[in-house]
């Protein structure tokens, strides 16, 4: 483990007789590093000795193991020099094209949030590098000045003390490149950031990046210095305001952390003293998914708590799992599990639900689904192969697709579920084919055909995936799809048309529109509808299953742009005074109650009735940064960021425009921590998007079925 500078910095405070200059140079430091190597050439154990430099000063420096954290956070806008990331392509030939991401991260770069993901390659490192440290207040002032201009004034400046010598190569920034839809960090050098240092060290083959903010879990490149250009237009600076609420939520998210035997296995569901504990106390699949993902985009990452997860809960699927005198399917996964300890044998055990315990008794579909979700996510930023190549994980995603795609009675690609079974988990009225459940389904198949391996049945598996994912595409497409001109459509439908040349095919009745829809329908845009079925469909707006729907390309680039479009029309109904609905519009009256049961929770414009998530910030954000509209996302953050910290980061907002704290809403909920951090770190850096998305498979799109004029919806 390299040493830092803030280290080094503390070690001064501690010690006035050491000091930074003179002899100190000329101490060696046992540790070296790895230069950068153009080719495989260079990584021969001779050319390791002669492009290795001892970093001299930092031998002697030893901090005490009980050094103060605070000091240490005082010091947080240094970077440490990483060593070179290995850049794998064994994961890329299994996945799609990303070039439509790209095209996405390229149109970012207009707007004020992105990254210059373009620069110059690293070249050979001079062994003895000194470079003057820059401030951001530096760069402020010279905002046209470009990074190498920078660091040949602060060499200049060294070279006229006599402090190092410097080629001009030796200064050039490094690039982050996107390779296979992954972004990778070739030869890339991190410094630090302070006033009127200079500092001795082997050059190492990391990223030259800043930190504005001491607990922000993204760095911004150095040589992305156009922001600092763009301070009067929105840019990525953060306010001290903004700052302050990230560091809340970076510690307020560690204090959430679950061990079992002394491992990181998930975060709790709220830290809410003041109200009952409930099932609150304990890890929910679903909530733990925003968590894993911060954990994941955090610089540098901390994948350690999503690996632990992911095996713990695939250990808990092996189960049995009873529900009364039935058994559930061996692919189904936890709702929620808890660590519970037995002081008289001082043994940890844990306390799991497979909806045994859950309100209704409904086992959570989505559980797989997301499971499968994240483990992508993880490897993608880990490159974990050897994880994905265990035989148990394996099992564990051949045994959630089991379930899923297993033959019955089904004319429709869609997944019939019950109320209760997703992110709504009490009775709403999404009994059916819920879009929400539709969208992780088509997700989740297609991150699980990217990682499963070919031997054995899992060659079956994927061809069955392959079926499923074209005709679900097709099905969701076309029957899920309203927009005005598909809304005046349904209106004139003609009902108990009979064959296959049936436009009404679903037999809905025209008089079953419910008004609403005509006033919420704008002209430009589009969505999703909640559920189709059999005289049935349910026109309310889901964001879940949209914006999933966008995340994994289940809808088309144009119904992609429409679903924005509506959001940006539609702002007052879906986003309000803090972000954002569940659904819309909510139920109320006789319609409330025959649909909900009288449930005294899901009162109108209350909890999943039309509540307002900040949870879900971070799916939205997603969705815009990925359709190329991250002004919407930045919008949405800056509203949330207004109250959600001040009110102690609430489960949920009520009201027609989320005024109000929500009736029964847990305080400091964690995934309106983590929803919060994933959205600010994807904004700020749109690489981050990699992890949650998927571009359009072009072997669907091909194989979908043309259906005649004489049969459209």
């Amino acid at each position: 483990m390299s040493t830092t500078l803030r280290e080094l910095l503390v070690a001064e405070r501690e010690s006035e007789a050491c000091s930074l200059s003179g002899d100190i140079s000329d101490k060696e430091d046992s540790t070296t590093t790895s230069p950068l190597f153009s080719s495989e050439e260079e990584q021969s154990p001779e050319n390791l000795k002669k492009n290795t430099a001892p970093a001299a000063f930092l031998l002697d420096l030893k901090l005490s193991e009980n050094l103060d954290k605070e000091e240490l956070t005082k010091s947080s806008e240094f970077i440490t020099l990483e060593p070179a990331t290995i850049v794998d392509n064994s994961f890329e030939e299994s996945e799609p094209s990303y070039s439509s991401v790209k095209e996405v991260l390229k149109t970012a770069e207009e707007s004020p949030f992105s990254s210059d993901l373009k620069c110059k390659k690293l070249s050979k490192i001079s062994s003895d590098l000194k470079i003057e440290l820059v401030t951001l207040t530096d760069l402020i002032k010279e905002p046209s000045a470009t990074l190498e201009k920078v660091i040949a004034k602060s060499v200049e400046k060294c070279e006229a003390e006599g402090e190092a010598t410097v080629s001009e190569e030796s200064a050039v920034i490094t690039s982050r490149e996107v390779v296979g839809g992954r972004t990778t960090e070739k030869d890339e050098a991190t410094v630090s950031v302070q006033i009127n240092e200079c500092v001795s060290d082997n050059a190492k083959s990391t990223a030259l990046t800043l930190k504005q903010c001491p607990s922000v879990g993204v760095k911004l490149d150095v040589s992305d210095l156009n922001i600092f250009q763009r301070l009067n237009g929105g840019g990525l600076l953060l306010s001290p305001e903004s700052c302050t609420m990230v560091d809340e939520a970076w510690e307020r998210l560690s204090k959430s952390y679950v061990y079992f035997k002394g491992k990181p296995v998930g975060t709790l569901a709220a830290m809410d003293t003041s109200a009952d504990a409930l099932n609150y106390n304990q890890v929910f699949v679903r909530d733990f998914v925003p968590s894993g993902l911060a954990c994941l985009m955090k610089e540098p990452p901390e994948p350690e708590i999503v690996r632990n997860f992911l095996l713990k809960t695939l250990h808990l699927q092996g189960l049995e799992k009873r529900v009364d005198n039935f058994t559930l399917g061996e692919g189904v996964l936890p709702a929620s599990f808890k660590v519970l300890y037995d002081s008289d044998q001082e043994k940890e055990t844990l306390l799991v639900d497979f909806g045994a315990s859950a309100i209704g008794r409904v086992a959570p579909v989505d559980s797989g689904f997301w499971w499968i979700i994240l483990l992508r996510s993880y490897i993608k930023r880990t490159r974990d192969y050897a994880l994905l190549d265990r035989p148990e994980v394996q099992k564990g995603m051949k045994l959630i697709l089991k379930l899923c795609l297993s033959d019955g009675f089904d004319t429709f690609p869609t997944l019939l579920c019950a109320d209760g079974c997703s992110m709504i988990d009490r009775r709403m009225g999404i009994y059916g084919y819920p879009i929400e459940i539709q969208a992780l389904f088509y997700f989740a198949l297609r991150c699980a055909k990217q990682m499963l391996k070919p031997e054995r049945d899992g060659k079956e598996f994927i061809e069955r995936i392959e079926k499923r994912i074209a005709a679900l595409s097709y099905h969701i497409q076309t029957y899920y799809w309203l927009d005005f001109t598909q809304l005046n459509n349904i209106y004139r439908y003609k009902t108990e048309e009979y064959s296959h040349t049936a436009v009404n095919k679903f037999n809905v009745i025209p008089e079953s529109i419910p008004d609403w829809v005509f006033d919420f329908m704008p002209l430009r845009g589009g969505y999703l509808i909640g559920n189709v079925s059999p005289a049935r469909m349910d026109f309310r707006w889901f964001l879940v299953g949209n914006c999933i729907a966008i995340l994994s390309s289940l809808v088309t680039p144009a119904q992609a742009t429409a679903i924005m479009d509506l959001v940006e029309e539609r702002w007052e109904d879906l986003i309000g005074e803090m972000p954002l609905k569940i659904t819309y519009p909510a139920l109320e009256g006789h319609e409330w109650r025959a649909v909900t049961g009288f449930d005294p929770k899901n009162t109108r414009w209350s909890y999943h009735n039309g509540g307002s998530w900040p949870v879900l910030l971070w799916l939205l954000s997603a969705a815009c940064i990925k359709v190329g509209r991250p002004q919407i996302a930045k919008r949405a953050i800056e509203l949330a960021e207004q109250r959600l910290s001040k009110d102690g980061w609430p489960e949920y907002y009520d009201g027609k425009t989320g005024r109000y704290v929500g009736k029964q809403a847990r305080k400091y909920q964690t995934w309106s921590i983590a929803g919060y951090l994933v959205a600010k770190m994807m904004v700020e850096n749109p690489s981050n998007l990699l992890l949650i998305s998927l571009e359009e498979d072009k072997k669907i799109a091909k194989s979908r079925i043309v259906r005649s004029n004489s049969s459209s919806f």
